[in-house]
């Protein structure tokens, strides 16, 4: 049987260590590439639309456990990989052919999924505390409180690999922070709870992002083999507390439970978490942990946006709005200083 390489599958990969060429830059000394680009805008765009419909999910229709959509989202994750890799669209590997015969039905090695385990409990660590947080705070407050990421972001950097930044990087993410709380400090909808686990789901979310980095790049897996790892390590787990919490008796007494509008916002939020997992290592990958932070709060203009006039839950306030203006201001210096190789 002949073999293709890595090359010919249908859809792209994030190598383990991206070759930086100069003809695939923006412009002569830019610090990012045009596929670099790409991934960003596409997990931007994943990003705002999951928020929607999990807000959707959780707030509109009043789902009562957030752990059971994360699972659902799980579980199609895993479903779309295995026929994606079965069909030899994709490889969870590198170096790996798209031929080859697959006699292990869990399609990667033991040793491996050991060896990624600690990415894939900070995964669902992320994915359970982001879940819970877009429950209790409206839309723009939520964006507006996780642009704190980056800070975690940073430190985390900063000790796990002696990563050191630029006066202008430095700047632009103050600019960040000081908006961030700008905004909040006369939010009228202040829950301390929900606040608080918008915090946890930061750092988890700084946790996650650094773990690809460092495990992403030497596990010699492709991002979609990296969320396959995730998927098996964590699905068994996230059921069994899924399970003794009752979660699952819970929801058939849930009053939108065949509602076809609700099946179609569980059905396009799975899709979405499926793309949104798979760009998020794409972008890590291929830029950094912190460019895939500073892509969060990017993508948060058009997120507030759309969940004022969908959601509403933040009355007008000029503070509120010059704290969210700065935020953007400095999210775009970032991305300017990005492309420029500051």
């Amino acid at each position: 049987m002949e073999t293709h390489s890595k090359s010919s599958s249908i859809l792209p990969m994030a190598s383990a260590d991206p070759p930086a060429q100069e003809e695939g830059k923006f412009f002569k000394g830019s610090a990012m590439t045009r596929r670099g680009a790409y991934a960003a805008i596409f997990y931007m765009t994943c990003a705002v639309l999951l928020v929607m419909f999990n807000k959707a999910a959780l707030s509109s229709y009043n789902f009562p456990c957030a752990n059971v959509i994360t699972l659902c989202q799980m579980i199609s994750s895993c479903s779309f990989l295995y026929v994606l890799r079965r069909l030899k669209l994709i490889s969870f590997s590198t170096n790996e052919s798209l031929a080859l015969n697959d006699s292990s039905k869990m399609l990667v090695s033991v040793k491996t999924l050991i060896n990624t385990s600690p990415l894939s409990l900070t995964y669902l660590l992320y994915m359970l505390a982001s879940m819970e947080s877009v429950r209790g705070v409206n839309v723009p407050m939520y964006t507006t409180l996780r642009r704190t990421t980056v800070v975690f972001t940073m430190i985390l950097e900063y000790v796990l690999v002696r990563q050191r930044y630029t006066r202008p990087i430095l700047g632009s993410v103050a600019l960040i922070v000081l908006g961030a709380f700008i905004a909040g400090v006369r939010d009228l909808s202040f829950d301390s709870y929900s606040y608080l686990v918008v915090f946890v789901s930061n750092i988890s979310t700084a946790v996650y992002l650094t773990t690809i980095a460092r495990i992403g790049k030497s596990s010699g897996l492709s991002s979609f083999g990296l969320m396959w790892c995730n998927g098996i390590f964590c699905g068994p787990i996230l059921l069994i507390s899924t399970i003794f919490r009752g979660d699952l008796e819970r929801i058939k007494n849930f009053p939108y439970l065949t509602s076809p509008g609700f099946l179609v916002v569980l059905l396009l939020s799975c899709i979405l978490a499926f793309f949104l997992n798979y760009s998020i290592f794409l972008n890590t990958t291929l830029n950094s942990a912190l460019t895939q932070t500073i892509c969060g709060n990017l993508k948060d203009f058009f997120t507030v946006a759309l969940g004022w006039i969908i959601f509403g839950g933040l009355p007008f306030d000029l503070l509120n709005v010059t704290g969210q203006l700065i935020g953007f201001i400095g999210s775009a210096m970032y991305a300017y200083y990005k492309l420029i190789g500051k």
